[in-house]
């Protein structure tokens, strides 16, 4: 059975994309624990980032840093890189914008209007 993340990578799911690219995709994390909370998963289904191919391993980090770099331009705050594996059985680095707001364990609850802020700001 398809992990959610493929389903949403599938369009089964509906999302809000920052970045797609023929081995990646990114989208806003919908219990985010910072404005800007993003997944970035391997569109190849895979359970652990470190049972990736190097092509898509490299990829996924490739594009993490590109989107770190964004997000510390656009929302001015140092980005953290989350790498926990055990919450969605597909390989995924969650990037944090940490703002002078973030605490450790908290959910934040946005409106979609908020989220789509968030989305137009960070995409690529």
């Amino acid at each position: 059975m398809p992990s959610i993340f493929t389903k949403i990578i599938n369009g089964e799911i509906p999302c809000y994309k920052i970045y797609e690219d023929d081995k990646t995709f990114a989208f806003l994390d919908i219990h985010p624990e910072t404005r800007g909370h993003t997944l970035v998963v391997p569109k190849k289904e895979v359970d652990k980032l470190y049972d990736l191919e190097d092509e898509d391993y490299f990829a996924v980090m490739d594009t993490a840093r590109k989107l770190s770099s964004h997000m510390e331009k656009v929302l001015g705050a140092r980005t953290l890189w989350k790498v926990v594996g055990t919450d969605v059985p597909h390989a995924h680095i969650h990037l944090m914008p940490l703002d002078s707001t973030w605490q450790y364990g908290r959910t934040l609850e946005l409106k979609p209007e908020e989220f789509e802020e968030i989305r137009a700001k960070l995409a690529l």
